[in-house]
């Protein structure tokens, strides 16, 4: 060591001229080894060469060009184009002059023509020629409210919706949710004011298919008619009515007749102008009432001062 702190020989221990003769000696009887070129790799032949005979230039930029759709795709970005744009093959039709500018619709009733066309899947991004009509109408006949529908195209730039919406025909209570409906028992709206408010009412499950039922039923009830509030479809099996607070109760088979009878009663004797609560029609050889609280009441009493007479 100096006197700097330094070694002044390098750092390796020092070999003897014995040991280099033994080394050498030794790397003699070693295998050669292969040799390590320094000289830069001769470039190869150019990208165009080594493809197959017939992909030239225009092959490369198409297979590029593949790649960067793949990639466009991929990310997501074509969908937010599409979104934004409308398909390539609409956007070439609408440059071409073939773009929905018109749309004529028929029909429509309680639909806004908004919502047919949002239904319908149509907006300015739509062309006529790609416009599948197919699956315009099956879209729109998704809708509840339309019945049925035709969708065709007036070219060059107009498409014509022709729909029949359904009329609605009474109110269906389920799960204390009142749902208007159809004819055919369809749901086609939600009672949200009083728009429907007069329409028939019926409730509980099955009730909205039996509807043809309970008109049929309202309509046999003749004088009655006018004072029946709601039908009960009970365990999907037969009809309970609500008249002014009471409860008729029909039975399964032949209900209309047996509603026959209670118009004779009401005509004889005006049964419901008494104290009852329900009358039960169920048995065809006699008529069962349930009298108010009030009237029960006061009829136990009557029946009490009876017995206590004779008792005397």
């Amino acid at each position: 060591m100096d006197g700097g702190g330094r070694f002044p020989g390098p750092l390796s221990p020092a070999v003897s001229s014995g040991a280099q003769g033994l080394a050498a000696g030794l790397l003699g009887r070693l295998p050669r080894l292969l040799p390590i070129s320094t000289r830069r790799a001769r470039p190869g032949p150019p990208l165009a060469e080594r493809l197959p005979r017939g992909v030239g230039a225009a092959g490369i930029a198409v297979g590029f060009a593949a790649l960067a759709l793949t990639g466009f795709v991929a990310s997501g970005r074509y969908d937010g184009f599409v979104a934004d744009n409308g398909r390539p093959l609409d956007i070439l039709a609408r440059i071409a002059g073939f773009g929905v500018e018109r749309v004529t619709i028929s029909g429509i009733s309680r639909l806004y023509e908004r919502e047919v066309l949002a239904a319908a899947g149509i907006d300015w991004r739509s062309s006529v020629p790609f416009l599948d009509v197919a699956e315009a109408r099956e879209r729109l006949l998704r809708v509840p409210l339309i019945a049925s529908v035709s969708v065709r195209k007036v070219y060059p730039r107009e498409i014509v919706v022709n729909q029949v919406e359904r009329e609605p025909a009474a109110l269906w209570q389920r799960n204390g949710e009142i749902s208007v409906i159809a004819a055919d028992g369809t749901v086609i709206d939600t009672m949200r004011d009083d728009r429907y408010a007069s329409l028939p009412l019926v409730v509980g499950d099955d009730a909205n298919v039996k509807l043809g039922e309970y008109l049929a039923l309202i309509a046999a009830a003749g004088p009655l008619a006018e004072r029946i509030r709601a039908g009960t479809y009970v365990s999907s099996r037969r009809w309970t009515l609500k008249l002014d607070g009471v409860d008729v109760r029909l039975p399964e088979t032949d209900p209309g007749a047996a509603l026959a009878r209670l118009v004779a009663l009401e005509r004889a004797n005006r049964l419901l102008e008494k104290d009852i609560i329900a009358v039960d029609l169920r048995m065809p050889d006699r008529v069962v009432v349930r009298l108010t609280e009030e009237a029960a009441a006061a009829r136990a009493e009557a029946q009490k001062k009876t017995k206590t007479r004779a008792a005397t």
